[in-house]
């Protein structure tokens, strides 16, 4: 269903079926997968909204309204933390959130954000650390080692869900790249009427938003659509030389490349946008993928292992990405068996997660 209407929404060409059942179907989908702003501010854009029928309209609007009411008050206090941060004289960019709808979406309330995420280079983090939490989001949450950032939060009165901030000093986890944070900021952006605040240049957030995609196995439409919307805007302002060229510098190139593949393969409508058919011949028969997915039992397995592991470019950050999995730190069993660090020994804890990829191996094998 979601194919079908992704690819309506950026071909001229493409036609939706006309029943009903395709639209109750899709809104289902749309609504699991949280990307009802999305589908809602690009129909709208487009002129296409009025060639789908009413109730569906209706919802999608419903459901933009109440993202647009959440992305005003989260836009609020985004406002406020990059002015302290100002005031403090501390570097910062603001990534993905409400900047990122507003400018490859072109609404504030067109791409749903639930809470705030914001680069500082690390000689900063604690200055960083102290201005965030001078303005009440003082609930640290507990650190893992072999991640990127730090999160602070506040309770929200009227609201079961705190709001986040995630103060990221880099776009990767350590040990996985030949990757230096530093060329991002030196191709940002001063923010208007900013000194201290910066913005990411076109080429670095499409590469930021590539490897975000990676890291959750494209598990969401919401990740085609953001690649997507960004090609669609940019086009030619990028060019996938220099990209795949400071991947391979990078050792990110398998990660790009097989990102880049997957989308490009669900969605051949991008290469009437922006080609991609010299990487993406060479790369057709290694495209384990989120499509591979779709398919039962044991190869849907495998296509997870290769993306777990095999998506590297070194040995040694594929061999580390192997000991970090069967041998996680306390904090990262804790996190995926959703328990505090104190209930239990970590022996005891990793048996349990042991036990847990079992039974999810077990359950993919019958499926």
């Amino acid at each position: 269903m979601l194919d079908k209407l992704i690819t309506y929404l950026y071909d001229s060409n493409a036609n939706l079926p006309s029943n009903d059942e395709f639209y109750y179907e899709a809104i289902k989908e749309i609504e699991l997968y949280f990307i009802s702003p999305q589908v809602y501010s690009l129909l709208k854009e487009k002129g296409k909204l009025g060639n789908t029928p009413l109730f569906f309209q209706t919802r999608l609007k419903q459901k933009y309204q109440e993202t647009l009411y959440q992305n005003l008050f989260i836009k609020n206090q985004t406002d406020r933390i990059i002015r302290k941060f100002e005031e403090e004289q501390i570097e910062v960019i603001p990534l993905k959130g409400v900047y990122f709808a507003e400018k490859y979406f072109g609404h504030i309330g067109a791409r749903g954000t639930s809470d705030i995420d914001i680069l500082v280079k690390r000689k900063d983090i604690n200055k960083a650390k102290e201005a965030v939490k001078s303005m009440n989001f003082e609930i640290e949450e507990e650190f893992i080692p072999s991640h990127f950032h730090i999160s602070f939060s506040r309770e929200i009165p009227g609201s079961a869900i705190p709001l986040t901030v995630e103060i990221h000093w880099d776009i990767l986890k350590e040990k996985t790249a030949n990757f230096n944070i530093q060329e991002f900021w030196g191709k940002a952006v001063r923010l208007e009427g900013f000194q201290f605040v910066k913005t990411l240049s076109d080429y670095h957030t499409f590469y930021m938003i590539c490897l975000h995609g990676w890291r959750h196995n494209l598990d969401s439409p919401k990740h085609f659509l953001d690649i997507i919307q960004i090609i669609d805007v940019v086009r030619d302002r990028i060019s996938y030389e220099p990209l795949f060229k400071d991947a391979k510098r990078h050792q990110t190139y398998k990660r790009m490349v097989r990102t880049l593949s997957i989308v490009y393969r669900q969605y051949s409508i991008l290469d009437k946008i922006k080609k991609l058919s010299s990487i993406e011949n060479q790369f057709k028969g290694s495209m384990s993928s989120t499509l591979e997915q779709e398919k039962k039992g044991i190869k849907k397995y495998f296509a997870f292992m290769d993306y777990q592991f095999f998506s590297y470019d070194s040995l040694w950050h594929s061999l580390s990405e192997m000991r970090s999995w069967l041998l996680p730190n306390r904090f990262e069993v804790t996190s995926q068996l959703k328990e505090t660090s104190k209930q239990r020994s970590y022996f005891y804890s990793l048996l349990m997660l042991y036990k847990q990829r079992c039974n999810s191996v077990v359950k993919v094998l019958g499926s």
